[in-house]
């Protein structure tokens, strides 16, 4: 058996909820990620499974390694679609929030949804969620949004309807929020969940082969040239930066960052890595941090990048140029120097070298 995460007042009312629908519109959050997809795919497929119809819809496009996974291609992209998506949101009986906790992560498509009549439920697993769903199952302490889908059709007592295709989507969306099952990731129960999928067909090294070795020569070109131009702190903390112009100089395409942002914590003593990338379509800089150990990167970009995430995986954006985001970073580091410093994993960590050398 495994722990009971989610009320079971909120299952029963979500089961009822599903029994009077038959048209479901699913939404995730912007610049969509892994989980994003894979949790709003792997909902998708198993509400088609129960006879409903499921439609995704996402503020802007995907990156390229995540569009392998089943129904991907179905998925409806708000800001190349809008009067279709929007006739899909206002004929929706059920809404379903996948991977965020405020209406603002979802930009222009927030008009629309707050605008629509039908219920909706959030499934998320970022802190401290706005009260804008009818029903709320929010869960920081879980991996993934993708793990709590897995546990709410458990809970509900439908893991016969989980699919291959459900059970490959919602894998991917745990593996890659996790980085690969190498943080966040800590929990026995996890691994009974990877079990669960296993015993549905679906081929794990093959999905990780999908995600992480499918890039193009120019993303390896990429990764030298920032991994050559990163700055590292006498704080145990480094920053990585990519400009508009340097994207186009290596043909950059969406999601050939992806993961940038973990390499620096390879750094012995490394505690926090900072990765900024000028967006393409806006004048601003994306924002995303990465932690080992106790160091809160939600912290610090809630305060200094209007942000936020989990312990050890954050972001958020900076308007303006990528000057004025790196001085933003370079306050936030002396804002937070002391505990990257002073913190008792560094102090057992120097101490255990001591000990060594003595």
């Amino acid at each position: 058996m495994f722990k009971e995460m989610i009320d079971p007042d909120i299952v029963t009312k979500f089961s009822l909820m599903l029994m009077q629908v038959h048209k479901v519109v699913i939404v995730a959050h912007v610049s969509p990620d892994g989980d994003a997809i894979g949790s709003s795919l792997g909902m998708a497929h198993f509400l088609r499974a129960m006879g409903k119809k499921a439609f995704i819809i996402v503020p802007n496009a995907f990156p390229a390694f995540l569009k392998w996974m089943p129904g991907s291609k179905d998925i409806m992209i708000y800001d190349r679609y809008k009067p279709f998506a929007d006739k899909l949101i206002e004929e929706a009986q059920l809404v379903c929030c996948m991977d965020f906790n405020g209406l603002k992560r979802i930009e222009a498509l927030a008009i629309p949804i707050e605008a629509s009549k039908a219920p909706k439920v959030m499934i998320d697993h970022h802190p401290n969620p706005d009260n804008f769903c009818d029903i709320n199952i929010s869960i920081p302490a879980a991996s993934s949004t993708s793990e709590i889908t897995l546990r709410l059709i458990l809970a509900m007592h439908q893991f016969r309807r989980v699919s291959l295709e459900a059970a490959q989507c919602i894998y991917t969306g745990m593996m890659t929020d996790t980085g690969g099952f190498t943080y966040n990731s800590n929990d026995a129960e996890l691994y009974g969940f990877i079990s669960m999928l296993i015993s549905k067909g679906i081929d794990k090294d093959d999905i990780y082969r999908k995600v992480f070795h499918t890039y193009s020569e120019s993303r390896l070109r990429l990764m030298g040239y920032v991994l050559e131009n990163m700055k590292v702190y006498d704080c145990h903390a480094s920053l990585m930066t990519l400009t508009r112009d340097e994207q186009g100089r290596y043909d950059y395409s969406k999601g050939d960052s992806e993961g940038f942002v973990n390499m620096p914590l390879q750094i012995k003593g490394s505690r926090l890595s900072c990765f900024l990338r000028e967006d393409t379509e806006r004048a601003i800089v994306k924002v995303s941090l990465r932690s080992v150990g106790k160091f809160s990167c939600t912290e610090m970009a809630e305060q200094f990048f209007d942000g936020g995430g989990h312990l050890n995986a954050s972001g958020g954006e900076i308007k303006g140029t990528m000057e004025q985001a790196i001085a933003r970073w370079e306050e936030a580091l002396e804002a937070f120097r002391p505990r990257l410093t002073d913190s008792e994993e560094v102090k057992s960590e120097t101490s255990t070298e001591e000990n060594k050398k003595n």
